[in-house]
This record gives C-alpha cells, structure tokens and sequence, in this order.
C-alpha cells in the first residue's frame, strides 16, 4: 500500500486532486457488512486515492478499526489509513497497536488526541500523552508510517484561546513529523482559505492541508454534528435548512448542490484534494463526485 505523503506528492505533480473517504466502524454486524459489501464497492467506481476509518471516544472501536482497514486494503486493494488517539492507552499500549498495525501491512495513520468516553473534558492516562503532537512525535519515531493530523478551520471548539492558538499547536504537530492535514468539516470555504493561508504564509506549513466535507442529509442530522465539533452553519445555510423543513429527501438534494459548489471552489482555489465524510454512505459522495466530472455518470 503507498504511503500518503507520497499519494499526494504524486497527484501534485500530476496537477490532480486526491480523493479520499471516511468511515465510521459500525455498531452491528449488519452494519458491518453493508459498509464492506455495499458502501465501499459503490465508492470505489469513483476511483478513490485512499480511505480512512475511524476510532471511538476512548478506543472503543480498536479491533473494529482495524478489521475493517484491513479487509478494505486485502480484498479491494485501497489504501486505508487507521485512526489513533491519546485515549486510554499508555506510550507502550500505543507501541504494541502499533505493531499490530504494522503486521497488517498498514502504513498509514491519523493520529488525534481524541475524545473521552460519554464526553467530557480531555485527561491525559497516567504513562500516556497528553498533547496529539507528542504522539505524532512517538508515531514518527517508530519509523515506516505516514502520519496524518486533524485541523480545524474555525478552531478546536475546546482550545479556550482561539483559532490562532489552536493554529500554532497544528504547526507544533506538523513539527513534530505529520505529513499532511485533514480538516474538520466546514461549511464556508472562507474559514478554510483564510485557515490554510495562515498556515502557510504566516505559520509556514508546506504539508498538504486537506478541506473535509459532508453531504448534509438531514437539518436534525447537521445541527447534531455540528453542535458536537463546534463547526459553524452560516447564516445563509441555516435559513435554508429551515424552509426545507424535516423533508429530508429535499434537504438530501440541496446538500448535495451545497457540497458540490464548495468542492468546487475548494479544487480551483488550490486544495489538494477533498476529504469526503461519507457517513458510511455512498450516494451523495458519488453524486458530487459525477458533478465534479471526477466519477463516471
């Protein structure tokens, strides 16, 4: 499997944009197996790059991160990359994970500090880390992987000093060995320029710095999300939402128009590719993809 630094490296000298995919480890068998025999052959007609697959508050979802990562790279040959957090494990807990990653031929990992279990404020386990930046740090150390790191255009909703603060401890885990950025999603491609700007101009950031997006397919569904990562519904937006009303199936439409415009806009001002959220879907990522001209109709 390539490393994702290098995927990038690759479609930046081929003036192409990288697509990628995240999906969340399902709560049920049943759920299991759509994700595996629906969902990700109907995303792989759009030709993806890689995927990523995703880790519960506390490590909950460990060994079902894993299983689907390396089902995805063993039986469709796409590269995928594990979620790892700060969470509930100490620096050798860590290590050993790692390993285990490393036995399944699995070289690339997006390392965050995480969410409690049941939420609540963040503490560090005794013989753990505190901070996503030394994990990158330990990550790097053990050598053979690509490290991908989380950012967040209107700032983490949980760093009390603001966006810029919350900017300079990106640029401390981009120090610390990540190869690339995956932003939190985000709703005004304005908060994502101004982010990625700052980054590289004043900050000095020459990772890739990858715009997440989602497909909204409910109003209730989106003010759940966002209400939970902090990222903000533009005023616009949020009127629309709600002439459209709990009609989901109209709402489903414009989300997908609404995504379409900001991918758009993203690709021509610069991004390296789009990070779809896919929310173990396929339908509207493929949609948005046909009317981006990058999937076949």
């Amino acid at each position: 499997m390539q490393l994702i630094r290098d995927i990038y490296a690759a479609k930046r000298n081929q003036g192409r944009a990288v697509i990628s995919f995240e999906f969340f480890p399902p709560k049920t068998e049943e759920g299991d197996r759509h994700l595996l025999q629906t969902t990700v052959p109907e995303l792989l007609r759009t030709r993806p790059d890689y995927c990523s697959v995703t880790y519960g508050a506390g490590g909950g979802t460990r060994e079902k991160t894993l299983m689907i990562v390396d089902r995805i790279q063993r039986e469709y040959r796409l590269t995928a990359v594990a979620h790892l957090t700060c969470v509930g494990s100490t620096k050798e807990e860590i290590r050993e994970l790692l390993d285990q990653i490393r036995a399944l031929g699995v070289r690339n990992v997006l390392a965050l500090r995480g969410d409690m279990p049941g939420g609540g404020e963040f503490r560090a386990t005794a013989g753990g880390f505190e901070f996503s930046s030394q994990l990158v740090r330990f990550i790097r150390e053990q050598d053979g992987f690509s490290i991908g790191v989380a950012g967040f255009p209107e700032g983490h909703m949980a760093c009390k000093e603001g966006k810029y603060a919350d900017w300079e401890h990106l640029k401390e885990k981009v120090d610390a060995g990540a190869d690339f950025v995956v932003t939190q999603l985000f709703f005004d491609n304005a908060d994502f320029f101004a982010f990625r700007d700052h980054m590289t101009k004043k900050l000095g950031v020459a990772v890739p710095i990858v715009p997440g997006i989602v497909s909204i397919l409910s109003g209730t569904q989106i003010k759940r999300f966002t209400a939970l990562c902090g990222a903000r519904i533009p005023a616009s937006l949020a009127a629309k939402l709600e002439e459209l009303g709990g009609d989901d199936a109209a709402v489903s439409e414009f989300g997908i128009e609404y995504a379409t415009r900001q991918c758009e806009e993203l690709l021509r001002g610069g991004a390296p590719g789009v990070h779809f959220y896919t929310l173990n879907k396929a339908q509207a990522t493929v949609r948005i993809l046909r009317n981006l001209g990058m999937a076949e109709g």
